[in-house]
């Protein structure tokens, strides 16, 4: 158990027996009345955010969550298979909770797997991955002085804009944090 007082951005809490992690947190000590502290938890399986208020010094449940580096190798029509680096064991992940990361998910791909109670219950890719462009219109040379961008899909499918002087092939490094090109 845990008290209000050791909340921190990123901790996750079992709260209405259920996962959730706190994305924000703010102590108020009102001049008239007790403290309190106002957050917004976003609930781990849904990804659904609610504000709820604590009194100061209420207890809450701490999960503790594991994280893992694990090695994308292939997918089936139910299920995600990774494989841990050190132990070389496979975990199987149902697609929910694959969401943002399919957009940058290609083989032998290093992720962080978080697993509570040794079930995954989250993945994580690497903060920058770079990807082939697979289909976009050709490049325009010279171009480059207004900022224009054109539409590109990359080797897994995902499209985003980028530069006019990005032609096929062309390896693209890509934030995975806001789905934007850095560079190539």
């Amino acid at each position: 158990m845990i008290s209000t007082s050791d909340f921190r951005n990123g901790l996750i809490i079992i709260f209405k027996n259920e996962l959730y992690q706190i994305s924000e947190f703010q102590h108020v000590n009102p001049g008239k009345g007790s403290a309190f502290v106002r957050t917004k938890l976003k609930n781990y399986t849904s990804g659904r955010v609610i504000e709820h208020t604590f009194r100061s010094g209420d207890k809450v449940k701490s999960a503790r969550v594991e994280s893992r580096g694990m090695k994308y190798l292939y997918s089936d029509e139910n299920h995600y298979y990774f494989m841990d680096n050190e132990t070389y064991e496979q975990a199987a992940v149902p697609p929910e909770l694959m969401t943002d990361t399919l957009k940058y998910l290609k083989e032998d791909m290093e992720v962080v797997i978080q697993i509570y109670e040794e079930k995954p219950i989250g993945v994580t890719p690497p903060t920058f991955v770079e990807l082939r462009v697979k289909e976009t219109e050709p490049g325009v040379k010279g171009d480059t002085a207004t900022g224009a961008t054109k539409s590109a899909t990359l080797e897994t499918g995902y499209s985003l804009q980028v530069p006019l002087f990005i032609n096929e092939g062309d390896i693209l490094k890509i934030d995975t944090r806001t789905g934007a090109y850095m560079g190539r």
